[in-house]
């Protein structure tokens, strides 16, 4: 069998993934054509897809198995009306431990007050500021995919409280899981520390806005690995200047590059970061696509696909 594979996706990335992609589609058997520029879209089977691609109408991909995605968002493939196949999305083990370690130092930098004590004057001996024990501080993990279920069990290991929200009850151990809006407030209310880890749908665009934040513990700080739409970014610096919230750390925004000019990059209270916390990689992620591709052709049900209904 040959599968015809379109790599749709900023040529560096090409460079990075051609060699992996080919090896991980081989080493299961199937002959593999991979392109990185398109020429006929009928002849493909799937297409390998990057949120920087410029493909955005796929109606004469006619013969498409699958659109399987490189990231793990997928907000501009699954409100795409041109997609008549399949979209699956990326769960990569590697890109899950990154994603961990990310999440898992900021609350630490938090947790340990290391911002307090890296500013600290000559002489400024602050030895009654030491933090309390994490068995002490509660965290709210709000998102409880594999990315939020991953990041939850590390922090409950480390003996922080961890209470995590989803939109639909989940159950997991050692961790306190809530759901539906009042889970939401409850989780808001009791956390010192709100790591978002949700994907970008309507239902969440601006969901953390001045109501949700009125709601939160006074004084709590906010941790954004998720997606920048999440965020009301002006509501986000009200609850900042009047001290609902004490500081926000963001890897995400609306806008990317984050623009020069955005208020975010000179406020006092926000880190800014280049969305960094994880990435894909070639690896591991190339044999989870190799799989994808192997099930569609076989005939077996592909693994992480998209419900188009819901946005993820």
């Amino acid at each position: 069998m040959t599968a015809r594979v379109l790599f749709s996706a900023h040529e560096r990335h090409f460079e990075t993934w051609a060699d992996a992609l080919l090896e991980s589609i081989r080493d299961r058997g199937i002959n593999v054509e991979l392109d990185f520029r398109c020429a006929d879209p009928a002849r493909y089977d799937y297409v390998v897809y990057s949120p920087d691609s410029e493909l955005t109408d796929f109606s004469r991909f006619v013969n498409l198995k699958a659109v399987l995605s490189l990231w793990a968002g997928v907000e501009t493939l699954a409100g795409n009306e041109t997609i008549g196949c399949p979209i699956a999305r990326m769960v990569d083990p590697k890109m899950i431990e990154g994603m961990t370690e990310w999440v898992t130092c900021q609350v630490l930098r938090y947790h340990l007050n290391f911002d307090l004590f890296l500013a600290a004057k000559p002489g400024e001996w602050l030895n009654h500021m030491g933090p309390p024990l994490a068995r002490d501080r509660t965290v709210a993990i709000l998102g409880l995919g594999q990315m939020g279920q991953a990041c939850a069990g590390t922090l409950a290991a480390l003996n922080f409280r961890v209470v995590g929200w989803s939109r639909t009850a989940k159950n997991i151990d050692g961790i306190t899981c809530l759901s539906g809006d009042a889970g939401l407030d409850s989780a808001v209310s009791e956390a010192e520390i709100l790591v978002i880890l949700l994907p970008h749908t309507a239902a969440t665009d601006s969901m953390f806005n001045s109501t949700l934040f009125r709601k939160c513990r006074r004084g709590a700080v906010l941790i954004n690995s998720g997606r920048g739409a999440l965020i009301d970014d002006d509501d986000l610096v009200s609850a900042l200047d009047d001290g609902t919230l004490a500081h926000a750390t963001l890897d995400v925004f609306r806008e990317e590059p984050l623009p020069v000019t955005h208020p975010f990059w000179h406020h006092p209270k926000v880190s800014v970061w280049p969305h960094i916390s994880s990435d894909s990689r070639a690896s591991t992620a190339s044999a989870v696509i190799a799989e994808n591709i192997h099930r569609g052709e076989t005939g077996k049900p592909l693994l992480h696909l998209v419900d188009r209904l819901r946005g993820y």
